[in-house]
């Protein structure tokens, strides 16, 4: 009875539990697939679900029927029969286990090779897409080495088209993961590791380290865009382009910028310094710092004290930047536009 009552009380938990397995964000899970490595993996999950749902039904099916027929009965003090040593019953239940097993295993050994295959996709030839990740301790830097510059926090990919990621950490482990895309693979220091990614469609696909890096871990984030074609070379042209000399109205902005130190980090156009966040298209990107609302006020306060904000990074912080010198370094953050 006591057991029943405490059973009872973790039920509101337990519902609680199970709706909120239905909230989440729109291209952040691996249940809505959104390009061919992401497809495999789901469609194996639901292969071994279907499986491990008929062994269940069986299984149950079996006991039940059993506990109804062979129940003992009033007067009934004979031992059942034994099956013990049963030939045909041992090799019943011995070949079953290795269909089921192999049925698994056929799709999930030529997936790996599939998974594996970082070659260069031979339709697209030369003009496939291979990007350098580097993780660090909270972000990431995206070097696209063979064009030429560094993008950080987003990272662009045309769709429909094979791209080769070649994963490294500057610091500490950390797991590159886009769920809607693919399965993770971890960055370790001192280890290069690859992965591949296609997007069937265009979208901002959200990614997510996967592997526990330091307090600020869980705040993480990137994102892929995907682009059409022709979007995605008009976007590669633009962080291409040599750095225009900021306008007479923007001047104090880029003056304060390099008077603070910003400019020995953050790179503007070209090739990044792995010290922090490339800023060559910031007013392009949705979010600060990762996680926060690119909005002034969040830009202001990340600039002024980041630790606040995302404990255990690497930014100093600026409390000593004068209101009117603040207003004039965020306009100029706000003029490093990208158009695409």
């Amino acid at each position: 009875m006591k057991l029943w009552k405490t059973a009872w009380r973790f039920l509101p938990l337990s519902l609680l539990a199970f709706v909120l397995t239905a909230c989440g964000e729109t291209n952040l899970t691996a249940l809505d697939p959104k390009g061919p490595q992401s497809q495999w993996l789901f469609d194996n999950m639901l292969l071994s679900l279907y499986i491990m749902a008929l062994v269940t039904i069986v299984v149950f099916a079996i006991f039940f029927i059993i506990l109804a027929k062979y129940r003992r009965s009033p007067g009934d003090d004979e031992i059942p029969k034994q099956v013990h040593g049963n030939t045909a019953l041992e090799i019943t239940w011995t070949v079953i286990p290795i269909i089921l097993l192999t049925i698994l295993a056929v799709p999930t050994i030529t997936g790996q090779f599939m998974l594996a295959d970082t070659e260069p996709d031979p339709e697209v030839g030369e003009n496939t897409v291979s990007i350098k990740v580097t993780g660090h301790q909270f972000w990431w830097q995206f070097d696209y080495e063979e064009e030429g510059f560094t993008a950080g926090q987003e990272v662009y990919i045309p769709v429909g088209e094979k791209v080769i990621f070649e994963l490294h950490a500057q610091d500490v482990q950390h797991s590159f993961w886009v769920p809607a895309l693919g399965g993770k693979v971890d960055t370790i220091p001192g280890i290069t590791n690859h992965l591949w990614l296609e997007a069937s469609e265009p979208g901002v696909f959200k990614g997510k380290c996967a592997e526990l890096c330091g307090p600020a871990h869980a705040l993480m984030d990137f994102k892929v865009i995907a682009l059409e074609r022709e979007e995605y070379d008009a976007w590669v042209a633009g962080m291409q382009a040599e750095v225009e000399a900021p306008t007479e109205a923007l001047a104090d902005g880029r003056a304060v910028f390099e008077e603070n130190g910003c400019i020995g980090c953050h790179a503007i156009g070209g090739m990044g310094t792995a010290a922090g966040p490339a800023l060559s298209n910031f007013a392009n990107r949705e979010v600060v710092a990762g996680y926060l609302e690119n909005n002034d006020t969040n830009l202001e306060a990340w600039i002024r004290d980041p630790e606040s904000l995302k404990q255990g990074n690497n930014m100093p912080a600026f409390p000593q930047i004068s209101d009117s010198d603040m207003e004039a370094l965020i306009g100029y953050l706000r003029s490093l536009d990208i158009k695409n």
